[in-house]
């Protein structure tokens, strides 16, 4: 697992990007549909935004495994957030950003504590 603050900061960044490049589209797409159709719909979507996003512009940054992990989980999860909640009512469009990019930081969160939790402890050499 990479903890160099460059690495850090560009996963977090994906995230927020991917979260909110994937929730904005389901949102606009999902207004006045079903819950459950939305929900579908937007999960593909938010795969969809992802995996474009990722191939084209992260992947030159970072890693393909500490990229596409976290953003295609990211992206799967707040397409889904956004094409549930807008037609419930719950979400308006333009508030589907924000909520895809918090949905970004739960999972960068989620995935790196897992990965920390999976390497075992830290052994300084040295």
């Amino acid at each position: 697992m990479e903890r160099r603050a460059y690495f850090v900061l560009g996963d977090l960044a994906a995230n927020l990007l991917t979260g909110a490049l994937a929730a904005l589209p389901a949102a606009l797409l999902t207004v006045g549909w079903n819950m459950w159709i939305g929900m579908f719909a937007g999960m593909f979507l938010g795969m969809l935004v992802a995996t474009l996003l990722s191939a084209t512009l992260l992947l030159i940054f970072f890693g393909a495994m500490e990229v596409m992990l976290p953003c295609m989980l990211t992206g799967m999860l707040a397409g889904m957030a956004a094409g549930m909640f807008v037609p419930m009512g719950l979400l308006t469009p333009a508030s589907a950003a924000l909520v895809g990019g918090a949905t970004g930081a739960a999972v960068f969160v989620f995935t790196y504590g897992v990965n920390a939790h999976l390497s075992g402890p830290l052994h300084l050499e040295g």
